[in-house]
């Protein structure tokens, strides 16, 4: 009764040619075949796991332990198994960054929430190799075990009541005791507070700092948090009362120690955002490619055509800028050049692409009519995650003010963000960059970071994506178009551009 088949059973990874052609053309060519079994496995049974997750949220139990569905559970053993949590740093090929957020990304379609302590355990390694050496060694054994509930999750609490991202705010104290320190306060918001460790900002005698805390003593949830979304992954508030802890990095120097954490936290967002971009437009072109109206399938009615090409779009340049900023993360060690474009073109990336999120699963969602509305189609679930990726490591206005910082006080990274622009051979795109960076203001710092993000985008899709993207897209976005989804000019070729990008399922 003119109902679509199952969206399940195909290759999310080769179904999804930007992607596919992004892992290869960036330098892990050699993970393709793990990346499409691995999607295959997630179109299946996983399925089912994100939506039980989803359903049953974690509460607190009377022992003070967070409890969670067993689907929650399946999940996070899937994706610890596959090295979500540890690849980049496992693996010893070149291109590890790439494959494991290739894989991070494919997970992200399925069940976004349990990504939260998969890229906090990641991002962990990076920031105690940096500034903990001895710790470093004694966690990172657990911290990349890929076998589920032997090894260690790691989770972050910064944020205090009084000050949200004003970390220089916060009151939690750090106390020197016996070579170490004992932490006492509250924390508004602890993400993943049933892991093994934390790091914990609070002020030492200082400033601000950095440390290591394991759960146990002196440790305790308050309450979890009833969120918009997000519903799978516990968040809380806890308190801290004599808790020990050990200090990371040097006194008074706590933010700048976690920076090296956050990086990799904000790249994840963006892998996320990108993903969940690239499950409503599988969705909605699955929808409108099986299902009639008014005499014809939806996929071949040009207004139709207009809003999914859009939604396509909007996919594809987010995906080229996650995979690209994946592939400085494996260079920056060795290249000055791709470290100063991860430190800036993450930022950019992230405000822009995860400020994108809402929008694009509203108009997904709404491709799909009164079921997009319903929980049964998976859109509702999206629309509610997107916001979340827009907040957690640093919210649209802390980003800005980030990259106007890095403009005004880091050439090497303001002229890495423009030789990448520079690569399309664009006299106008240039000059619209250079003319953003030379304008850049506090009051029009947001104007300055989407100019910017959308320079970029346009010169990877220029130079990586069929000529009907690229060019649609520099004329959508760049060119003056409607400001709604589904306003593209009549002489882009929207069939194109919705055949690259829509799934098929196995007969």
């Amino acid at each position: 009764m003119n109902e679509p088949p199952p969206l399940a059973g195909h290759d999310t990874f080769g179904e999804n040619r930007p992607l596919a052609e992004a892992l290869e053309r960036e330098g892990a060519a050699w993970a393709a075949d793990d990346c499409s079994a691995f999607g295959r496995i997630l179109s299946g049974e996983p399925i089912e796991w994100g939506r039980l997750a989803n359903e049953h949220p974690p509460r607190l139990g009377d022992d003070g332990e967070v409890e969670f569905h067993p689907a929650w559970h399946e999940l996070m053993r899937l994706s610890l198994a596959h090295g979500l949590h540890s690849r980049s740093w496992t693996e010893a090929r070149p291109g590890a960054h790439l494959a494991r957020a290739t894989l991070f990304y494919l997970a992200s379609q399925v069940e976004a929430g349990h990504g939260c302590p998969v890229s906090m355990t990641h991002a962990a390694v990076p920031a105690l190799r940096a500034s903990a050496p001895d710790l470093a060694a004694e966690w990172e054994p657990r911290l990349t075990c890929t076998d589920y509930g032997r090894g260690a999750l790691c989770g972050m609490t910064m944020t205090e009541r009084q000050g949200g991202s004003d970390l220089r705010a916060n009151t939690m104290r750090a106390t020197p005791a016996d070579g170490d320190y004992v932490l006492d306060g509250e924390k508004w918001f602890c993400s993943a507070p049933m892991s093994d460790a934390f790091f914990v900002l609070a002020q030492a005698p200082a400033g601000l700092s950095c440390f290591l805390l394991a759960r146990g003593d002196g440790f305790r949830i308050r309450r979890l948090k009833d969120k918009l979304g997000d519903r799978s992954n516990a968040s809380a508030e806890i308190e801290l009362h004599g808790a020990p802890a050990r200090l990371v990095g040097e006194e008074g120097r706590g933010v700048r120690t976690i920076v090296e954490m956050v990086v990799h936290t904000r790249l994840d967002c963006v892998l996320g955002t990108a993903a969940a971009m690239r499950q409503a437009v599988e969705v909605a072109t699955h929808h409108a490619a099986h299902r009639a109206a008014f005499g014809a399938l939806l996929l071949d009615q040009p207004l139709m055509q207009n809003v999914l090409a859009d939604l396509c779009l909007e996919s594809e340049a987010a995906t080229v800028t996650a995979l690209r900023l994946a592939r400085a993360y494996d260079r920056r060690a060795e290249d000055e050049q791709e470290a100063a474009f991860a430190r800036i073109a993450t930022a950019v990336a992230k405000y822009w692409v995860c400020k994108r999120g809402p929008g694009h699963a509203a108009e997904a969602l709404e491709c799909l009519g009164g079921n997009g509305y319903t929980e049964e189609y998976g859109l509702a679930r999206l629309y509610r995650q997107q916001p979340l990726q827009s907040i957690w490591e640093g919210s649209g206005n802390v980003l800005c003010l980030d990259v106007l910082r890095a403009l005004r006080r880091e050439p090497e990274a303001r002229d890495a963000l423009l030789a990448e622009i520079r690569l399309a051979s664009d006299p106008e795109l240039d000059r619209l960059a250079e003319q953003t960076v030379a304008d850049a203001g506090e009051a029009g710092a947001r104007t300055t970071v989407e100019r910017l993000a959308l320079a970029l985008q346009a010169s990877l899709l220029a130079r990586h994506a069929p000529a009907a993207v690229a060019d649609a897209f520099r004329t959508a976005r760049l060119g003056g178009g409607g400001l709604a989804y589904g306003t593209l000019p009549a002489a882009v070729d929207a069939r194109a551009i919705v055949e690259r990008h829509r799934p098929r399922i196995p007969a």
